[in-house]
């Protein structure tokens, strides 16, 4: 609460402003601004209103429980055009409630640059530490790439837990990973993500072997907290590394039978492993949310006359992805390069395809893999109109498909088996 008195030339107080924040937003306003002409007017027990606001304010528990999800507000700071920005925001959003969030609330603020502490403007961090404590959040999701530092500020300044868009990225994919390969590349990433970020307050590598001569005279905590992510930084990368090796031996296997190999690629939840269920009458894990599939799956594909191929569905793309994922990952999508021909699944249906074909040829092209055939799939085509269906399928060679309905998949499976066999050489 601040509180103004105005005070005449003859020191004798006159009319009293006072301000304090509400429990909750009224219209656009999270606060309530009282004038009182004169002080003798004056009739408020500032102690008694300010409890009542804090009372009511403590009965907004942040605190998860089985039946209340996690409430988090989501934040972007815009340096240029707005409209990436939103569709970015919209994606975070749909992130963050795949993640099984409950979105509070977004806020979005204009600067020419950054802040260097905060990156966010102070005035707008305060109206957003109001926002979460009106709300009950205890999460701030920034759609923008934090420093360190930057961190650390907010989490000081705000008193709340402050992530950005990559480590929710990582968090999704540690919820999902099933398998030992998948939680080791999940582990792997994190830790090259947290590493830089370790501070003193830092609490996620607490659990330290402790005893006499277990660490070097003047050893910090932090010095510990670093040494021993470095130590299992390397473990994962030896177990990653036989791993891989498992996978080129299986491979070598498979490539001395002569079986062809195609890899689905796309943006996540564009439809991937849907398409792989119903072609191959398999059960794989299909939901409509980012990132429901993590480890690869490969199945058998049969074709008249007895053709069989192996079809493998792989991890989703996304804008923006973590390097340390992209790094951690490469065990998973070395299999790419084996592939004699790349699924291209497309959600058709999508406000953002473009922008997401975009982000799919770019990632492609960074793991050097644009000199494999590809093969367009636009999925949910039942969602559009047929006309716009056909013009796009037109446009980039591709096919118009429902990876729900078996009966739209002929097609692409006649353009695979001719891209395959068309020469004779099964």
């Amino acid at each position: 609460m601040i509180v103004t008195v105005q005070i005449d030339p003859e020191g004798i107080p006159g009319p009293i402003d006072y301000a304090h924040i509400l429990p909750r937003n009224v219209g656009d306003r999270g606060w309530d601004i009282t004038n009182i002409p004169d002080s003798g007017q004056l009739n408020v027990d500032f102690q008694e209103l300010i409890r009542a606001i804090e009372d009511e304010l403590a009965r907004t528990d942040r605190r998860p429980t089985l039946e209340r999800k996690e409430k988090a507000l989501l934040t972007a700071v815009i340096t240029g055009f707005s409209g990436p920005a939103k569709e970015s925001l919209n994606e975070l959003r749909a992130l963050a409630l795949s993640n099984d969030l409950e979105v509070a609330g977004v806020l979005i603020q204009h600067l020419k640059k950054p802040d260097p502490r905060f990156f966010i403007g102070r005035g707008k961090l305060s109206e957003l530490v109001l926002k979460c404590r009106q709300a009950g959040a205890g999460l701030l999701i920034f759609d923008n790439e934090l420093t360190p530092n930057q961190i650390r500020s907010l989490t000081d300044y705000t008193d709340l837990r402050i992530i950005d868009r990559s480590q929710l990225i990582l968090d999704i994919f540690a919820r999902r990973a099933v398998t030992r390969e998948g939680k080791i590349q999940v582990e792997l990433a994190q830790l090259k993500y947290l590493l830089p970020r370790l501070a003193e307050k830092n609490t996620a590598m607490s659990r330290l072997s402790g005893g006499i001569g277990a660490r070097g005279p003047g050893e910090t905590k932090l010095e510990i907290n670093r040494r021993r992510a470095r130590e299992r930084i390397i473990n994962l990368s030896r177990e990653l590394e036989k791993i891989r090796q498992q996978r080129q031996d299986r491979r070598r296997l498979r490539n001395t039978r002569r079986v062809p190999v195609i890899s689905i690629v796309g943006y996540t939840n564009a439809g991937k492993s849907t398409l792989l269920n119903t072609l191959t009458n398999s059960s794989v894990n299909a939901k409509d949310r980012l990132f429901e599939t993590l480890d690869p799956s490969s199945r058998r594909l049969r074709f008249p006359r007895e053709r069989e191929v192996i079809i493998t569905d792989t991890v989703g793309f996304i804008r923006a992805l973590p390097k340390s994922l992209m790094e951690a990952f490469a065990a998973t999508l070395e299999e790419l390069h084996d592939a004699d021909l790349l699924l291209h699944v497309v959600d058709a249906a999508s406000p953002r395809m473009e922008e997401q074909i975009k982000t799919v040829e770019e990632v492609l092209l960074q793991l050097d893999l644009k000199d494999i055939p590809c093969i367009i799939a636009f999925n949910k085509s039942d969602l559009v109109p047929p006309e716009e269906a056909l013009s796009l399928s037109h446009l980039r060679d591709g096919v118009p498909i429902s990876a729900l309905d078996r009966s739209t998949l002929a097609p692409l499976l006649t353009r695979i088996e001719n891209f395959l066999w068309s020469q004779g050489d099964q």
